[in-house]
């Protein structure tokens, strides 16, 4: 439905007028005024099943290129680039464990969005269900944390394909940052209507110009050298579990907003539908941009001009990618940086409604104020970090992935086991009722017991596990898997435990 036709925050606007309180009255006038002009002004309150839209306004080809918009961005090329660079993985070895690795994180993913249709609650929302109340305000703010740190890698990699684009360098990489996370304002403010019709026009400019890299580059990808050749097999090991742990936690990220962009899809959607349509969306997109990085990453050791290029920036080895066609390659690059849009609405927008799932506090203030705070926060963050990309890269994203393989762990079992098996089942509409939902003692010691599993066995260039430690000079990254392991072991006899215990 046309924003200008959403429910306000509750549907029911004459009840809440008649309230004392003054700032719920300036609250609502805000509402009204965002309605007014378009803007969508629900928060995280649930989507009832009577205002949904339905599957011939958008449907389930919706889903699929929503993904492919997403995903085919230059963050993920660079982050392919990492994999012949930083690990020293052959051309072969690269793309195998980036697309395995991406495919095992693209299924939570798609399991989530599921939930979308299914209940009308937001991720956030929904995970109040599996945490408790309380508990799931951590799993907020590590969400949050997530969604910005997204947007902080794509503004900068923007930055710097428009300024490396730019004659002589006159556009410097701050200014090419705050374009970018102004455009990403300007659509995302608007809300799901706006952004949903954006993600289904934008891939089409991408994937024309992400073809033209790889036919004018891939002429010098250099597919057979491997630079891992003089390690130990002990530390090629590890490289290969650490650069396929890596691109697992670039997929799974999306788990924690993957139902906030179908909550308005009808709740008798096919789950299997969705789930099929969103793997097949994130796998494709995620596999050409990651290809193609590795591509490009491979040439770096045999071609000086992409050395000198890759040692100035990530961004600026895409440029030299192009720039074999000259002032269209010149465009092309532009038109790569503004690609990257498309990566950074999808987060800005769930970010936005995400802020509200801190408190009836947060929830007073509209969706709009906490996008644009949230924009302000990843830009500034992003001028001051431009410099050290490849860090942020290999330490955040690895970083989040753990904490998102631990709250899956929690959410499978409490799904399978407790609201299925046991016979639960779901209430959607206690979304806000704290005493209704679970205490989630539970789940908080679950999810602290992974940590510590996560802890012992992570890879990072500044902190290696005792256990990861054994693989390799390195390391090899295996706090996914083992954090998902021990709150999996830990979490279903606790949550018996707290429902003999308080009943819910």
């Amino acid at each position: 439905m046309p924003d200008d036709e959403l429910p306000s925050s509750n549907g029911h606007l004459d009840s809440d007028e008649k309230s004392p309180s003054a700032m719920r009255r300036r609250y609502k006038r805000v509402e009204r005024m965002l309605l007014r002009y378009n803007v969508e002004s629900r928060g995280i309150e649930r989507v009832l099943p009577a205002d949904r839209h339905t599957t011939e306004r958008l449907g389930f080809s919706q889903i699929y290129m929503l993904w492919v918009s997403i995903n085919l961005a230059a963050n993920n090329t660079t982050l392919g680039m990492l994999g012949p660079t930083v690990f020293s993985l052959s051309f072969l070895d690269s793309c195998l464990c980036a697309v395995f690795g991406m495919l095992v994180g693209c299924l939570p993913v798609a399991y989530i969005a599921t939930f979308g249709p299914r209940s009308g609650n937001r991720t956030m929302v929904f995970s109040r269900y599996v945490m408790g109340w309380w508990p799931s305000k951590l799993i907020v703010i590590l969400t949050l944390i997530i969604l910005l740190g997204y947007c902080l890698i794509d503004v900068v990699i923007a930055g710097q394909i428009l300024s490396a684009v730019s004659t002589n360098d006159s556009l410097s990489i701050v200014v090419g940052i705050i374009i970018t996370g102004t455009i990403s304002w300007a659509v995302t403010t608007f809300g799901y209507s706006v952004f949903h019709q954006y993600e289904r026009y934008a891939w089409l400019p991408q994937l024309a110009v992400t073809m033209i890299l790889a036919g004018v580059a891939g002429p010098k990808f250099d597919l057979y050298s491997n630079p891992g050749a003089d390690l130990d097999p002990r530390t090629l090991a590890g490289n290969r579990l650490s650069f396929f742990s890596l691109c697992l936690s670039a997929a799974i990220t999306y788990a924690c907003a993957g139902a906030d962009y179908f909550v308005y899809y009808p709740e008798s959607s096919p789950r299997l539908k969705v789930f099929a349509v969103t793997v097949v969306g994130l796998a494709l997109s995620f596999t050409t941009m990651f290809v193609i990085g590795i591509g490009l990453g491979s040439g770096v050791a045999s071609d000086k001009a992409w050395d000198d290029a890759y040692s100035t920036s990530q961004g600026a080895l895409i440029v030299e990618g192009f720039r074999p066609l000259g002032a269209f390659g010149s465009f092309c690059s532009v038109l790569t940086a503004l690609g990257l849009i498309s990566n950074i609405v999808a987060p800005t927008y769930a970010s936005g409604v995400d802020w509200q799932a801190l408190g009836s506090n947060f929830e007073k203030i509209p969706r709009v104020v906490w996008n644009t705070v949230g924009v302000i926060i990843y830009t500034v963050c992003a001028i001051a970090g431009r410099a050290a990309l490849a860090a942020i890269f290999t330490n955040f994203l690895a970083l989040m992935g753990y904490w998102v393989c631990i709250w899956f762990a929690i959410v499978l079992e409490e799904h399978f086991i407790f609201r299925a098996y046991l016979g639960l089942g779901w209430d959607w509409s206690i979304w806000n009722d704290r005493h209704k939902l679970p205490v989630g003692i539970a789940a908080l010691v679950a999810f602290l017991i992974g940590w510590a599993g996560s802890i012992l066995c992570m890879a990072q260039v500044w902190y290696i596990g005792p256990i990861a430690a054994l693989i390799g000079e390195y390391g090899g990254d295996l706090g996914n898997y083992v954090g998902f392991a021990f709150t999996a072991i830990v979490y279903w006899p606790l949550r018996w435990l707290e429902l003999r215990k308080f009943g819910r």
